[in-house]
């Protein structure tokens, strides 16, 4: 059984955009950095990131990253609230394969982010058990209002067919 058929070939170059309705913010900033966990000042104190060379301001760099904040899109079947391609494949389970991130600059709190994401890749391989996989790779870009790139996420997602050796 392969997974990889025309249909899924077809998804490549596949894209979906979210823009957030209103500037980040500087309590965003502030409140993601204390759930994460990270006490930097750069999220919370406007005087020490001016003296960062910052002109407020900013955010944990993932924050922009979370799309579910501003796509307002429904919690899935499964518990996933934010972007998903919608892609059910029976006889699969869906396993992350993981992110790269790329940060080129700091969001600030007047901040627009829209977040286009796009399939860039589909492959068919087996896994050491010999069960067929399909990895998809999409790429989405982070940008601002005046067109700026804030950031770019490679992400892996890995259907698995439930049948050894396929």
């Amino acid at each position: 059984m392969t997974l990889l058929t025309d249909e899924i070939r077809g998804l490549v170059g596949r894209r979906k955009a979210y823009t957030a309705p209103e500037p980040l913010g500087a309590a965003a900033g502030r409140y993601f950095g204390l759930a994460i966990g990270d006490h930097n000042p750069l999220y919370s104190d406007p005087e020490y990131a001016r003296a960062q060379g910052l002109p407020d301001v900013t955010a944990p760099p993932t924050l922009i990253c979370e799309t579910n904040q501003y796509a307002n899109l429904p919690i899935d079947p499964d518990g996933h609230a934010g972007h998903s391609w919608g892609i059910d494949i029976p006889g699969t389970r869906q396993v992350r394969g993981g992110n790269r991130y790329v940060f080129h600059r700091r969001v600030r709190p007047t901040d627009v982010i829209t977040a286009t994401w796009e399939i860039t890749d589909v492959a068919a391989k087996k896994n050491r058990a010999g069960a067929d996989m399909l990895i998809i790779t999409s790429r989405a870009t982070y940008t601002q209002q005046d067109g700026d790139l804030l950031a770019e996420n490679e992400e892996t997602i890995i259907f698995v067919s439930l049948e050894a050796g396929g």
